[in-house]
């Protein structure tokens, strides 16, 4: 699995007639499309708004899933670029953290490596530096990856995900369109 890319797939708000449900499937369809072949790919999850303050300021749900990819012999800037154009093509605007958003794709993983490297918005650090915090990250890569480890805490997603304790707002929505 040391040629892996591991990505992160997230949405809670419609975009030209889609569902968050929907957006997801189309943004796997277009990693495709730019090359990436996905390996294993979770069934989407539905997740609280994080952190917990958005809930009660009427944010909706979020649909999350994780997908493994062939990188290729991309670069984590060049995948990071990649994922930032198909944010783009899926209408995201990046107006405040956390906010609402109609797709985001997050690098979680790229091999075993492991450090900050410079892009074109900042750093990009690997592994995603707070994955091992969020269940709705945890629990779709345990499906998608369940054999990766951290390549510095040396756990498995299902081990990072049992460490975080029982409740942590998210549950298996169902499978995710456009399978292979």
């Amino acid at each position: 699995m040391d040629n892996s890319a591991i990505i992160a797939l997230g949405a809670n708000m419609p975009y030209r007639g889609l569902s968050p449900p929907e957006l997801l499937a189309q943004a796997i369809e277009a990693l495709k499309r730019a090359g990436l072949a996905p390996r294993r790919v979770s069934g989407i999850w539905e997740t609280e708004p994080w952190p917990p303050r958005l809930r009660e300021e009427g944010q909706q749900s979020f649909f999350n899933a994780v997908v493994e990819v062939d990188p290729g012999s991309r670069t984590p800037q060049a995948l990071y670029a990649l994922l930032r154009g198909i944010e783009i093509e899926f209408g995201r605007e990046r107006r405040e953290r956390w906010g609402p958003r109609t797709l985001d794709l997050d690098l979680l993983a790229l091999g075993g490596q492991v450090g900050a490297f410079e892009g074109p918005e900042g750093l990009i650090e690997l592994p995603h530096p707070r994955l091992q915090e969020r269940a709705f990250v945890l629990a779709p890569m345990a499906e998608a990856a369940p054999n990766w480890r951290h390549p510095v805490l040396g756990a498995t997603p299902a081990e990072l995900l049992r460490a975080l304790g029982k409740d942590q707002g998210v549950r298996l929505w169902g499978p995710l369109r456009d399978r292979d």
